[in-house]
């Protein structure tokens, strides 16, 4: 089957595969737009059962990356990058040297970034063969500590804006005592966490890895759940933070949430699934729209002119642009996923 024919692709300018024998790597980059500048998107690492599952979610994640950054009001366009393979068995410094090669290749039409799977350390082994390598020379941090080059905190403090707009906006309250389930606790979904226990939350967390849940027990006074229970638990927000299409035809009767805001993306598993989450009242948190923190916080550091409290008034504006999307949805009597879509689309269109 040809790129052209999968049911992902969305008139993707650029589709690149590469193999690299000696290190072992097997990646895809997918560019889908540029029409306001140079793809950005980060790099992921995942033990995708084959190619094609591959090929789908780099070509869904690199047009959902052209959505954000429009929505973000960034002038960057949508890029991704997937390679194939368990980050933790199988990642060596010699694949990610040979990773930055695949991103020169393409002539700075693409930077990538950290993404799951992938560190600062792995950037920086890419970066000595590519000057497209973001956040390995970080200058801000939102809160003003010392950056690292890692996008999570500010993905997580941007989602954490969010979820807070979406409770005042869906549930008319604070956070103080909203209960909250988390589905993953990486990089960023244990530092949302920790925004809103500090914020008055009571948390539920549940990971595919111990390490994480262990630690939101121990530190956050979270309560641990089961994997394969977190999206049914009957609590005020649903907060995917793990991989894509989390919210499917089999998932989405047992969820009891008023309101699914997380950092994961491409939450929906298609895209009538936002038209029967209106159906049951609850509230959407556009993924590309919440989980822009990353994003902004790349742009800002590609900024010689920006500033750290530049970078957090920036990301704040996510509460602002969710709200917009809530009234809109309703106006419209519409679901807040395709607001979203509209207004981007609007944004990046070449006639406008």
């Amino acid at each position: 089957m040809s790129v052209f024919d999968h049911a992902e692709f969305d008139n993707h300018e650029h589709v690149a595969f590469y193999h690299d024998e000696a290190s072992g790597l097997s990646a895809i980059i997918a560019v889908h737009n540029t029409h306001f500048g140079p793809a950005l998107g980060g790099c992921r690492m995942w033990p995708y059962i084959n190619s094609t599952e591959a090929l789908t979610d780099v070509l869904r994640l690199s047009k959902g990356m052209t959505y954000k950054a429009a929505m973000a009001n960034i002038a960057l366009g949508g890029g991704k990058s997937v390679i194939i393979g368990d980050p933790r068995r199988q990642k060596t410094p010699e694949m990610m040297e040979a990773m930055g090669k695949f991103v020169d290749s393409l002539g700075g039409k693409y930077f990538t970034a950290e993404d799951s799977g992938i560190a600062v350390t792995d950037l920086k082994s890419m970066a000595k063969h590519s000057e497209y390598i973001a956040g390995v020379d970080a200058q801000y941090h939102y809160a003003g500590e010392t950056p690292d080059g890692n996008p999570a905190p500010s993905t997580a403090y941007g989602v954490f804006v969010g979820v807070k707009a979406s409770v005042e906006h869906g549930l008319n309250r604070s956070l103080e005592g909203v209960t909250v389930a988390i589905q993953g606790m990486g990089h960023v979904g244990y530092r949302l966490a920790q925004h809103l226990r500090n914020a008055g939350a009571k948390l539920f967390v549940a990971d595919i890895y111990p390490e994480g849940v262990e630690k939101a027990v121990k530190e956050l006074g979270a309560t641990a759940v089961a994997p394969e229970d977190i999206l049914s638990l009957d609590v005020d927000v649903l907060a995917p933070c793990a991989l894509g299409s989390a919210i499917n035809d089999q998932t989405l009767p047992l969820i009891k949430a008023k309101v699914i805001a997380g950092a994961a993306n491409n939450q929906l598993a298609r895209e009538e699934i936002g038209d029967l989450l209106v159906e049951r009242g609850i509230l959407y948190a556009p993924d590309y729209v919440i989980n822009a923190g990353g994003i902004i916080d790349i742009y800002h550091q590609r900024m010689g002119a920006s500033s750290n409290n530049a970078l957090k008034t920036h990301i704040e504006e996510i509460g602002a642009t969710l709200k917009l999307i809530y009234q809109r949805a309703e106006q419209e009597n519409c679901a807040t996923s395709r607001v979203a879509n509209a207004m981007a689309e609007e944004r990046f269109s070449n006639k406008g």
